[in-house]
């Protein structure tokens, strides 16, 4: 039907003490309101009870939800403008949450009518026959959403619907509704709508969105039903769809109310804050690697050598975190038949900068390069991860004295790390080093970190001392990285 819902969901039941009837619901005071004038004065009641309007919408508190906002409540339908990744299906799903919870209905109806406001001739017979004996039901407002991801093979009888042969076969006339078998849009009557990736759509399919939009009513081959929709319509698309895939033609962009331009994260904390909202980690990430990775994800973002037309969606940097996560915890499985064997404690999963090294390969999918960097994709990545690294180290621990670090290395120590280096390991090669407390605290790792945070620390360190050239860095054909030496 178009709903947003697991397969085996169980749907909310309503309240015992919801009104049963039409007569009760008329005592208990209730009164119609469209899709439109609920989504407002739920917003505004929000708006004066200081209330979060936007659940788990990060980075467009100043730029895109004021204009939401106006939108919703001026009644304007609208459409989210935006590259890939930027959150904009989030968007539109969250404002499920501005309708009522409960919904009256009519029984059995295909439209979700509303008892005091029936659309089609069988239901207007029914609520003049019962009266106020008309039995009521309600619709929780998770099955008042609709959505459809727009594709080349979508056709008007999916969205509006299309004659039943069978009803006709039965002897009903083309002109009786009871005819029609009712597509997405109509079925989603007194809910929201959403058309993602509406260019996608086909003109002549636009086309059929043009009465929804403005008369709000539906044609269905030919035979026009005065059907008085009530409904919210939202789409989402690309901007660079006008000109690439195809374009929202002309008569229906002028029947959205608002155009709405969403964007990436604007800064720093915006995108350290998605990634941490959104990211199902399976290991521990410190938050200097974490940054590390939300400064790449910028960088690539801002990259020459990557098609700024397509964008690089958040989720990709959500996924650096998620794989870097998985390194950390693939080396803590590696280690522990090690550790069991010698009767140490295992070790846990915490990770490094050196495990966000598989990202370069693992995500480059997710990027799409200008057509002259061909073949140098891992490259162009990899030079990234060192900037971002770099810029990182340099905003955590800039200022701070590591003479200690670097006067090991001059001391002939060679420090040896790598994926499968446990944390005793690299601790035990460093030893004691002055001003390693002060770097771990620089990090966030506090006062007494775990043997495996303060490897991810110091492996961040020695990397960063490297970056700026205070060291030398090899690797080792099995994959190990060998810190000694002026770089």
């Amino acid at each position: 039907m178009g709903r947003v819902t697991a397969p085996n969901q169980v749907l909310p039941v309503p309240p015992a003490d919801l009104p049963g009837t039409l007569g009760a619901l008329r005592a208990a005071g209730h009164r119609y309101r469209t899709v439109k004038q609920e989504l407002r004065d739920n917003l505004l009641v929000r708006m004066r009870s200081g209330a979060d309007r936007f659940p788990g919408i990060v980075g467009y508190d100043d730029t895109v939800l004021p204009e939401v906002e106006r939108a919703l409540l001026a009644g304007h339908d609208m459409v989210l403008l935006g590259e890939r990744g930027q959150g904009k299906t989030r968007l539109i799903r969250s404002l499920v949450a501005l309708l009522d919870e409960w919904t009256p209905v009519i029984g059995g109806s295909a439209l979700n009518e509303h008892p005091m406001h029936p659309l089609t001739p069988a239901s207007r017979a029914l609520v003049a026959e019962a009266g106020d004996d008309l039995a009521v039901g309600w619709l929780h407002r998770s099955m008042r959403y609709g959505e459809k991801l727009a594709t080349p093979d979508t056709s008007v009888g999916d969205l509006i619907g299309d004659v039943d042969p069978i009803r006709l076969a039965q002897g009903r006339t083309l002109g009786d509704p009871e005819t029609i078998h009712f597509g997405l849009v109509p079925r989603t009557n007194r809910g929201i709508f959403a058309v993602n990736e509406l260019p996608d759509l086909a003109e002549r399919i636009q086309v059929a969105l043009l009465n929804v939009l403005e008369e709000r009513d539906i044609q269905v081959r030919g035979y026009q039903l005065r059907l008085p929709l009530d409904l919210f319509l939202v789409a989402s698309a690309n901007p660079e769809d006008y000109t690439n895939r195809g374009r929202i033609i002309t008569p229906l962009k002028d029947r959205f109310g608002a155009e709405v331009r969403t964007h990436y994260p604007v800064d720093l904390e915006l995108e350290l804050a998605l990634i941490r909202q959104e990211a199902e980690l399976v290991a521990e990430v410190p938050e200097h690697v974490l940054e590390v990775l939300a400064r790449f994800a910028r960088a690539v973002r801002e990259s020459p050598s990557v098609d700024p037309r397509s964008g690089v969606s958040a989720r990709f940097a959500i996924a650096a975190a998620e794989t870097v996560a998985a390194a950390a915890l693939r080396r803590s499985g590696l280690l522990a038949a090690g550790s069991a064997a010698e009767g140490v404690r295992p070790e846990a999963p915490v990770a490094r900068v050196g495990d966000a090294v598989s990202v370069t390969s693992t995500l480059r999918g997710k990027v799409e390069f200008e057509s002259g960097e061909e073949g140098r994709e891992i490259e162009i990545l990899a030079h990234l991860l060192r900037t971002a690294t770099a810029e990182t180290f340099r905003a955590r621990l800039a200022g701070l004295d590591l003479s200690g670090f670097t006067a090991l290395v001059a001391e002939g120590t060679v420090i040896e790390t790598g994926e499968l280096v446990s944390s005793a390991e690299l601790l035990r090669q460093v030893g004691t080093v002055p001003g390693l407390a002060k770097a771990l605290d620089r990090l966030g790792l506090g006062d007494a970190p775990t043997p495996e945070e303060a490897a991810a620390g110091i492996e961040f360190v020695l990397e960063g001392l490297h970056l700026t050239r205070r060291l030398g860095k090899d690797v080792t054909e099995s994959g190990r990285t060998v810190y000694g030496g002026r770089g």
